[in-house]
């Protein structure tokens, strides 16, 4: 990346199990983030701040460098993270629904973002999820 180049692009990042299964038990859970995390940190220009979620579901706090693509970046992880996944436990036991949300965010608002994402459980037992953050299509049907 070029020194000449400012960029702050922070993205808050959730998918979903497929059929919304609750396959993210907290053994698989962990493995999981572990297996996201690992993929983050190898990829250039990808800065990982917080990841967390339910067990139907991820969120994640990044911040890019222009060079990366979003949308290839999304599919590393999802699908790396599945393969890592299914290959650590030697079964098909992690699949991921179709589709992602990304909604980017100000450097001010990574501390509210990262709380959100460190409380999902709550929000999600409260019924204060907030629905841009939680959308993975702009179809309430998909």
């Amino acid at each position: 990346m070029s020194s000449h180049v400012f960029h702050e692009i922070y993205l808050h990042i959730n998918w979903h199990v497929k059929n919304d299964r609750p396959t993210l038990t907290r053994d698989i859970e962990l493995m999981t983030y572990r297996f996201i995390k690992q993929r983050c940190s190898k990829t250039k220009g990808v800065y990982l701040h917080g990841i967390g979620g339910t067990a139907t579901h991820i969120h994640l706090a990044i911040n890019i460098e222009p060079h990366v693509t979003i949308s290839e970046l999304i599919q590393n992880l999802k699908g790396g993270s599945a393969h890592d996944m299914n290959s650590q436990l030697r079964r098909k036991e992690l699949h991921w629904q179709r589709g992602y949300g990304v909604v980017s965010f100000g450097k001010s608002n990574l501390d509210w973002v990262l709380q959100y994402i460190a409380n999902q459980r709550e929000h999600h037992a409260n019924g204060q999820a907030r629905d841009r953050l939680e959308r993975i299509t702009d179809y309430e049907d998909e």
